[in-house]
């Protein structure tokens, strides 16, 4: 079977994907029937970060994220947890170079994604209970210089403005 190259437009019109508030482009693909204390027990996303759009803002989600790599090419993750540390991770194809295909992200922390090269990365995303725009928060460049001062610097880029 032979490979077809996708641009980002391409894979925005074939996955009926729009732009997140956050920064980048989402669909959501599922929403479960069944219900936990008045929420869907799960949902997903298709989520694209792309060269137009290559920072998805710090955000916290108050349920466990799931991330699977889909396409493209690799993001940066940067995670804040709530006991002040940072780490990063790079979603992506390449295992022998520390790439993960899956990551989770509990919920509480706040989360950036990066696209640093090529034209776009595709995730999905599996999110348990399912997401509600009412239980994601985007950062305030004061909360986040308060909480991590000392990574101050590395971060500010990653708020949205």
């Amino acid at each position: 079977m032979a490979t077809v190259d996708l641009t980002s437009k391409d894979i925005i019109a074939q996955l009926n994907l729009v732009p997140h508030l956050e920064g980048g482009f989402y669909s959501r693909t599922f929403t479960s029937a069944h219900t936990v204390k008045d929420r869907a027990a799960m949902s997903a996303i298709y989520y694209l970060l792309s060269k137009d759009s290559s920072v998805g803002h710090l955000h916290k989600n108050r349920s466990d994220i799931l991330h699977f790599w889909q396409h493209g090419s690799a993001i940066d993750y940067t995670l804040l947890a709530p006991d002040g540390g940072v780490t990063n991770i790079v979603m992506g194809p390449d295992l022998v170079a520390g790439q993960q295909l899956q990551m989770l992200v509990p919920g509480g922390y706040w989360k950036a994604s990066e696209l640093r090269q090529g034209e776009y990365g595709l995730i999905s995303e599996a999110v348990c209970p399912g997401f509600d725009f009412n239980d994601h928060e985007l950062a305030d460049a004061s909360q986040i210089q308060r909480a991590y001062p000392q990574y101050w610097a590395a971060l500010k880029h990653l708020i949205a403005r």
